[in-house]
């Protein structure tokens, strides 16, 4: 009994054994599969690393008091979008508002003052002297005139330009003090990439130079605006921005990668059509001896444009298939096309 078990297992292993030679010699039966092919090339290529950076709108504005008083109308909401001299915010402040009314009554007692004079002069009946000390006090009145209403404006708060407001910092019927920030305003249609570039990146980077982003999946070539003259002690990083184009559908506060390049490495590219995934494995198919299909498993790097680096599995020369058919087998013969 034990004996006839073995002998089954030996068959079972040795047509085990026997299943990768059948299965070649079985492709290489098949007519052969028509196929365009590219050859493996090295390059130098400027070895590229991703940094961090967060998406910001070029126009920002946080508003602030410029005088103490009671916040009167808060009549905007988070997100609500504003116009260029919208009122944000209203401030009651009882003591200007009265002010203003007395400067003004002040004021008109010092021009009908000032005409009586003027006419007296011209008959004689008055001096040029007093109607000049007239004429210096109306100027000081129309001054404090002028100056109240500069401060009755300051209980109004505008939008100074268009945007959304992003951020509420304060309430109806809070008390705002000079200098404290209300509102925050973020523009809508100009936005820039805010990064942290290291040191030894920074330093071959110029103005203007071109560099890949990707945001909420969008990819996108942005442009080097600023860079920094000083490094972060802390991070060993110099901060930059960077233009993103218009019409790219970003928002504020959206985390973005950068791809900053380094120095030159020799690179493998390929197609990226020419690989091809089964499960988690890569694969190519290369144009072996003999024109047969022989099936490598590679490993990828970074894709660039429409070809893909090949950490291994590959050598410079090789001939690889160009989107190989789906039923291409190992050692199936090949034809290439021109």
């Amino acid at each position: 009994m034990k004996s006839s078990l073995v002998v089954s297992l030996l068959l079972v292993f040795v047509a085990g054994c026997a299943r990768p030679e059948t299965a070649g010699t079985a492709a290489a039966t098949l007519p052969p599969a028509r196929v365009h092919v590219a050859v493996v090339q090295i390059e130098n290529l400027l070895q590229l690393t991703d940094v961090t950076g967060t998406i910001r709108p070029r126009q920002r504005a946080v508003l602030a008091a410029k005088m103490m008083g009671a916040i009167a109308e808060l009549p905007v909401t988070l997100g609500k979008r504003v116009q260029a001299g919208d009122v944000l915010v209203k401030l009651f402040s009882a003591d200007v508002a009265a002010r203003l009314t007395q400067t003004r009554a002040q004021l008109n007692v010092a021009r009908r003052d000032l005409d009586r004079e003027r006419e007296l002069l011209a008959q004689g009946a008055s001096t040029a002297e007093l109607v000049r000390n007239l004429q210096d006090r109306f100027t000081g009145v129309e001054a404090a005139v002028r100056d109240a209403e500069v401060q009755l404006g300051y209980t109004e708060i505008r939008a100074p330009f268009d945007g959304v407001i992003a951020r509420k910092m304060v309430q109806a019927g809070d008390l705002a003090a000079p200098g404290q920030p209300l509102l925050e305003v973020e523009g809508t249609v100009d936005f820039e990439v805010e990064a942290g570039i290291p040191d030894s990146f920074a330093a071959a980077l110029t103005a203007g130079a071109a560099l890949e982003c990707e945001a909420g999946g969008i990819t996108f070539t942005g442009s080097l605006r600023e860079i920094s003259s000083t490094s972060d002690a802390t991070t060993r990083s110099i901060g930059v921005k960077i233009a993103v184009p218009a019409g790219v559908a970003v928002r504020s506060g959206q985390f973005t990668r950068v791809q900053v390049p380094g120095a030159a490495v020799r690179t493998l590219l390929v197609p990226t059509a020419a690989v091809s995934a089964s499960g988690q494995m890569e694969r190519v198919f290369v144009l072996g001896e003999g024109n047969r299909a022989v099936l490598r498993l590679v490993k990828t790097g970074a894709t660039r444009g429409g070809r893909v680096e090949i950490l291994s599995g590959l050598a410079a020369g090789d001939r690889i298939v160009i989107a190989p058919p789906a039923g291409l087998r190992d050692g199936q013969p090949l034809e290439a096309l021109p």
